[in-house]
């Protein structure tokens, strides 16, 4: 277990949904080989191919689909070295799926399987080789955001995760490390949402309203900077009496709202089967997902104009090393 692992040959991704779709097609753009393991066939090809319907109108790339091979049973032939897996928040799935992997890849490939509420450690346990198994967390659609999340925890190894780095980095992402076991992105977001719940809960505001406050203000900075650079940029000192303040009087609730509650038992999956916190009419949802991915290659050409990309290309000195954990 010792081997470093090439990263020049196909890589394998498994997946059944749209995020698993749009990974497939972000490494293409970026010159990777794939093969796409999935169960549904026709559902991932018209994924694809609408996403680069949209790069074809939207831009001006012309890569065609001749890097890109689709099986729903995994090639014992092929020798791939990573793997990126795409499941359900769903543990006993997570396993599985590593399972079935280990019976083709080899001991040296490495497996990078989403977790936004698992901890690594319960993901790696079933594993007969824990230490190549990373957390990824990606963003949909994958092809035009920037984000990528790698998890790690004191069994990985590290050799691998900088592997996956810098794969990542030619991929087009922007990518971070986590060191705990388990991402950010996703505590970050419930922290919004369980505030964002306890104001409605509560009778201060709607959903309405609550949109219109993330969407007109943290909607036009965080693109720009995120958040420490941005309490820089107003002013660091107003945040901590700001915090002060407001941090007693902020949310501690560990329930679900009822509201919310009412939306999951009605099998409410948002727009994909219109049960979501609006309601929608007919023709609406097809009109809310064309926008979002036109949205997607807008506001991906802003961000790469903006610091994050400019220190990417002038901080970084020929010294630098390459191993980043």
């Amino acid at each position: 277990m010792n081997e470093r692992v090439n990263t020049k040959g196909p890589v394998l991704v498994a997946g059944n949904d749209k995020l698993a779709f749009s990974i497939t097609v972000c490494l293409l753009l970026a010159g990777q080989k794939v093969n796409l393991y999935t169960q549904d066939e026709e559902k991932a090809l018209e994924n694809i191919n609408l996403h680069f319907a949209d790069i074809f109108n939207l831009t001006s790339v012309t890569r065609t689909l001749v890097d890109l091979v689709i099986n729903t049973e995994i090639s014992e032939q092929e020798e791939f070295k990573v793997a990126i897996v795409i499941t359900n928040e769903n543990l006993t799935e997570k396993k599985s799926a590593i399972e079935q992997l280990e019976k083709v890849l080899s001991p040296n490939a490495i497996i990078a399987i989403n977790s936004e509420s698992i901890l690594l450690n319960e993901i790696q346990e079933s594993s007969k080789y824990p230490a190549r198994v990373i957390g990824a967390n990606w963003v949909e659609p994958a092809h035009t955001t920037f984000f990528l999340e790698i998890i790690y925890n004191v069994i990985t190894r590290k050799e691998l995760v900088n592997d996956f780095y810098s794969m990542a980095k030619e991929w087009k992402k922007d990518p971070y490390i986590v060191k705990n076991g388990y991402g950010i992105r996703g505590r970050v977001m419930s922290a919004l949402i369980r505030e964002a719940f306890y104001l409605v809960e509560n009778g201060y505001v709607s959903f309405e309203d609550i949109d219109r406050a993330c969407r007109n203000d943290a909607g036009y900075y965080l693109p720009f900077a995120g958040n420490f650079r941005y309490m820089d940029l107003m002013g660091t000192y107003i945040y901590g009496l700001v915090m002060k303040d407001m941090n007693p009087d902020l949310s501690k609730e560990r329930h679900i709202p009822e509201f919310f509650n009412n939306i999951i038992s009605s099998g409410g999956q948002g727009m994909e089967n219109r049960k979501g916190f609006y309601v929608y009419e007919d023709g609406e949802v097809q009109k809310w997902n064309e926008l979002s991915r036109i949205f997607s290659y807008q506001i991906q050409k802003i961000i790469a104009k903006y610091p994050f990309a400019y220190l990417e290309k002038n901080l970084h000195s020929e010294n630098e090393t390459k191993s980043v954990v």
